[in-house]
């Protein structure tokens, strides 16, 4: 989540209102991979921080702007530092300059709001001037969020995703407030004309900045990372127990309801696929209300993080020694299938001195909308040497639409099964579901979870398919989205942007990583069934420190991976004097030989070493 750069464009607009190269030479031609930078700081000018009464962030942003001047000097001996002598071979450093698009606006008493070409001056200025690669980030989701047009549009309802109450969430990431912009691909809408209008605006700009800067920019990533919304946005990402998910506004609404119209053709062909009696599309309920707590007037309203016919096996496996061959997950004595494993799990790196990587995650989805009512069991099984070790076991109940009573004993359970905890160096945890877990399946449920997926996807496609009308590269049009599912303690339904991450979108992805993600096996594979070959990372931090050589690692794979960029998270060119004394989790990721926090030290040290080969 790219907070620090929005914070540093948001108080300049408020103090106005891969790696290494092949062993053997390369058989295959590819462009450079560019180290971008994240960058807090890139208005700052020189002069501001030279001049004593200029005390603090907002004065000294007033002072460059008022002076026409920017941060590109500091940015530059930044990109020195990490790379000096310029830009040059298989591995060069660039930067990410991140746009705004909301925060471009002004108001007066004339004209209302309208684009201030001073702020893009600005910009363009900064990429003007620093000599070296740069991907442009067009920002204009929930991070843009402090300026004085985003306080304006907050105050409008049709602006916002909502709740089933109606009611848009107050949210904020790390003390930032965040805004949860509409999905809506609708030009009318207030927040859309402006953030359409922006990037028009900008893209002209860009098109008008000479060749070689021109040729300097690697890419532009689009929009940030889109998906729904949800409460407690910032500690909420693995909720299962009384989830709230958006889009119930009036707009959502209709749209579901004609999203089931094109799906289904007719009221009467939905009533028999799904087991519903509604008269007509009109009557089919949004699903929002949890059976549990809660009377239904029909079945089609009940909604959970289980009512899409899905159940999270889920924990974490720790095996330095290689002991585990595989795992598997067998229901009620027979084999369903593999267990996914080497997800994400900082949770867990950070919570045992003695686990040294992140990637210990395993989670498999269990498909249980076919299942029969009734208690069933299952097990997670680690194969070893031939034989079978119970990692974890768990009963839930699949419960019938009419909640009528089901058998009280548990179907049967795989026999004979060794216990894990006797393998050499095996330390493992079962944390989903728990235990008993009660599951209702509603196929309208899983129709809203597909509509709140082909939200995300289309105003992802809409925001894309404007940047090539306004006359921006496709070659260099890229995502700028998150990969929920690589966590495997998160719940991806809450975000609902599985959609976006396929290798057919008409977009170059742009996936952002973090932890355990940034070398992942997982990752790769992912990357692979996608046939995804040419793609970004605009967020990029391993957040590790216990082994050496894990950041360098991580690079190199992506290197190995056909990526164009990587974007490690984050530097400043703020001096202390004018940063803020709080410590928090994002400030923990600054790169910096003198911050130990999430390995920032190694990782900036891993950048310096590849950017020499």
């Amino acid at each position: 989540m790219n907070w620090f750069s929005l914070r540093a464009a948001a108080l300049a607009d408020l103090s106005l209102a891969a790696v290494l190269a092949h062993a053997q030479p390369a058989q295959r031609q590819r462009a450079p991979l560019i180290i971008a930078p994240n960058l807090e700081g890139m208005y700052l000018c020189d002069e501001a921080v030279a001049d004593p009464s200029v005390k603090d962030i907002d004065a000294a942003y007033a002072y460059c702007r008022q002076r026409k001047l920017t941060g590109a000097a500091a940015v530059t001996r930044l990109l020195d530092t990490l790379e000096p002598g310029g830009p040059k071979g298989d591995v060069q450093v660039g930067f990410l300059a991140t746009l705004q698009l909301l925060a471009l606006y002004r108001h007066t008493v004339q004209d209302g709001w309208t684009i201030d070409p001073a702020r893009v001056d600005d910009f363009v200025n900064v990429i003007s001037q620093v000599q070296r690669p740069v991907v442009v980030y067009f920002a204009a989701d929930h991070f843009d969020s402090i300026n004085p047009l985003a306080k304006a549009l907050r105050q409008d309802p049709r602006n916002l995703l909502q709740l089933r109450d109606g009611k848009p969430l107050e949210l904020g990431y790390f003390d930032y407030p965040i805004i949860p912009y509409t999905l809506s691909t609708d030009p009318a809408i207030p927040v859309n004309k402006f953030r359409f209008e922006a990037l028009d605006y900008v893209a002209q700009r860009m098109k008008a900045l000479p060749k070689a800067v021109q040729d300097r920019i690697v890419a532009y990533t689009l929009a940030g990372e889109l998906h729904h919304m949800f409460p407690d946005f910032e500690n909420g990402t693995g909720a299962y127990q009384g989830i709230e998910v958006t889009d119930y506004s009036p707009h959502s609404v209709a749209g579901f309801r004609q999203w089931l119209r094109d799906k289904y053709g007719g009221i009467a062909q939905f009533n028999a696929r799904n087991g519903f009696d509604y008269p007509t599309f009109d009557a089919v309920p949004v699903p929002a209300k949890d059976i549990r707590k809660e009377r239904l007037t029909s079945y089609g309203e009940h909604y959970d993080a289980f009512a899409g016919g899905t159940l999270p096996i889920a924990g974490w496996l720790w095996d330095p020694g290689h002991a585990v061959g595989r795992l598997d997950l067998y229901v009620n004595g027979k084999l369903v299938g593999p267990v996914p494993r080497g997800l994400n799990r900082l949770d867990v790196y950070r919570a045992e001195p003695s686990i040294t990587t992140p990637n210990t995650g395993f989670r498999h989805d269990l498909d249980h909308s076919a299942m029969p009512p009734g208690r069933h069991v299952a097990q997670v099984v680690a194969e070893s040497g031939g034989e079978r070790h119970k990692v974890g076991e768990v009963e839930f109940v699949v419960v019938p639409r009419d909640q009528s009573r089901v058998a009280a004993a548990p179907a049967m359970a795989l026999p004979g099964l060794k216990d894990a905890k006797h393998l050499s160096g095996v330390r493992y945890w079962l944390d989903m579901p728990q235990q008993l877990q009660d599951v209702y399946y509603n196929p309208l449920a899983r129709d809203w979870n597909l509509y709140r997926e082909s939200q995300v996807y289309d105003f992802l496609k809409d925001f894309h398919a404007r940047a090539l009308k306004a006359g921006l590269p496709a070659g260099k049009l890229y995502s700028h989205q998150i990969v929920p599912d690589v966590n495997s303690s998160w719940n991806p339904q809450l975000f609902a942007a599985g959609r976006t991450l396929e290798g057919s979108a008409p977009w170059k992805q742009g996936l952002n990583m973090y932890g355990g993600a940034t070398d992942s096996a997982w990752m790769r594979a992912f990357l692979a069934r996608r046939k995804i070959s040419d793609y970004g990372v605009p967020e990029f931090n391993p957040q590790q420190w216990k082994r050496d050589g894990a950041h360098l690692a991580a690079m190199q794979s992506h290197y190995d991976g056909g990526a164009r960029f990587i974007s490690p998270f984050y530097f400043s060119v703020i001096p202390d004097k004018f940063k803020h004394a709080q410590d928090n989790s994002i400030k923990r990721m600054e790169l910096r030989p003198n911050n130990p926090q999430e390995g920032s030290d190694k990782f900036y040290r891993a950048i310096i070493e590849l950017a020499k080969r």
